[in-house]
Formats: structure tokens, sequence, C-alpha cells
């Protein structure tokens, strides 16, 4: 079990994790602050427990997009406008958060062939 453990969730580098961990952060923070006055919250357990769950898997799921995007675009560098991309960078940071529940586990399987695969 701790071989799968390690084969799974600790496939990513300590440093890769922590640094998309620290910018997923961003996304509990807002959702707070999107339901504080709510006049009618959703349910505290169920929310909390969802917002916990796409925190911690977000890491994954931004590794699943840009192992994505680095096949499709390679090594290509494309010179834009930085509000454009800033706003573009924010909206698949959001998308890889809020479904990070459906998409973690194709990277958390990825991670699992590739380091059983390497012995």
């Amino acid at each position: 079990m701790a071989s799968l453990f390690w084969k799974t969730f600790g496939g990513l580098s300590a440093a890769y994790y922590f640094r998309h961990f620290f910018f997923g952060l961003m996304f509990p923070v807002l959702t707070y602050f999107g339901l504080r006055d709510n006049l009618y919250p959703p349910p505290l357990l169920p929310t909390s427990a969802l917002v916990a769950a796409n925190t911690l898997l977000y890491p994954y799921a931004r590794f699943v997009y840009e192992s994505i995007v680095q096949f499709f675009l390679g090594e290509n560098v494309f010179y834009v406008n930085s509000g454009v991309l800033l706003f573009c960078k924010f909206l698949t940071m959001l998308l890889c958060w809020f479904f990070a529940l459906f998409i973690a586990p194709i990277g958390l399987l990825y991670l699992y062939v590739v380091h059983t695969r390497d012995g």
C-alpha cells in the first residue's frame, strides 16, 4: 500500500507540488469571500470537503494540463500581451482547480504507470 502511495501521490517533485499547491490556495480564499455574505450559503461540510479535495488534487490536475500543452505546443514560444497571458493563465488555473477531482486521477494513473515501469 505504501508503494502505491509513493508511486502516485509521491510521483511529483516536492518543489513542483508545493508551487502549484501554493497557487491553488487562492481558490479556497476566493470561494470563502464569494460565499461569505451569501443569503443562502451552501452546506458547510460538503462544500469544505470539495474545496479541500480540489485544492489537494490541483497540482496533479495542473500536471495533466501542462503535459497536454507540452505535447501539442512543444518548445514553441508565443509573444502575447501580458494581460491576455495572465487572464488565460488564471482561467486555466481556475478550470484545473474546479475540475481537479476529475482530472487528477488521470495524472495519478500516469504517475503510477511511469514509476512502476521504472522499477
